[in-house]
């Protein structure tokens, strides 16, 4: 079995009594950055073998995992923080490994935390229907990015790195009805959680600190 397993996107009580149990019992932990999952699985007493995976791996890597599911080995995958194939590596090997329908692999979803989600629980916008656009381009399509999320007719959620937050904001200001609410959640469920609200420019005079991770939404 691949049991894909959401973890805490900062506060490690976050974690699910499922989810504690499936890291437990399984043989191998998938990651994408060992230190990271050593910290949580230590943090929790438990000790299992950690196999690295993220965006960089190739098709060695892919191979030794499905080597080991038909084997009959119980994988446990997790990213970071939060739940995996969302804007995460672990999104390509589950589309590979489904699409080469690996025999008598069974995938099983552990859900928690989600940052998305968080971020949109407290938003006070309309969420019957919302859209996720992940991580903004760095260079290529990053204008046509942000006129999508200016034209888009739903709540809009997006990512952004501390490193780029304040080019995320100024590309917003130029594309963005004066008058449109946004919220930008920084840092959320960790110790400095900041939630800034209101149009683009009054949240671009709050002084925005550039650290830690981003979610944006617009209305």
């Amino acid at each position: 079995m691949l049991y894909i397993v959401a973890t805490p996107i900062g506060n490690l009580s976050d974690i699910t009594l499922r989810a504690l149990d499936t890291l437990k019992s399984v043989d191998f932990v998938l990651c994408e950055d060992t230190r990271v999952t050593k910290n949580l699985l230590y943090h929790y007493k438990i000790s299992k073998p950690l196999i690295s995976y993220h965006q960089h791996s190739d098709e060695k890597k892919v191979k030794e995992i499905k080597e080991l599911l038909e084997q009959g080995k119980n994988l446990a995958l997790v990213t970071d923080a939060g739940t995996p194939g969302i804007s995460d590596p672990g999104e390509k090997l589950i589309n590979i490994l489904t699409m080469k329908q690996c025999n008598n692999v069974t995938m099983i979803p552990i859900p928690g935390p989600s940052a998305v989600i968080t971020a949109l629980s407290i938003s006070g916008f309309n969420s019957d229907r919302f859209i996720f656009m992940g991580f903004p381009p760095h260079k290529n399509k990053r204008q046509k990015f942000f006129k999508e999320v200016a034209e888009n007719k739903y709540t809009t959620v997006f990512y952004e790195s501390n490193h780029r937050i304040k080019k995320c904001l100024e590309n917003l200001k130029e594309i963005l009805d004066s008058n449109r609410q946004i919220v930008v959640c920084r840092e959320l469920t960790k110790k400095f959680e900041t939630i800034y609200r209101g149009t683009i420019e009054e949240i671009i005079k709050m002084d925005i600190k550039e650290k830690g991770e981003f979610v944006i939404i617009t209305k």
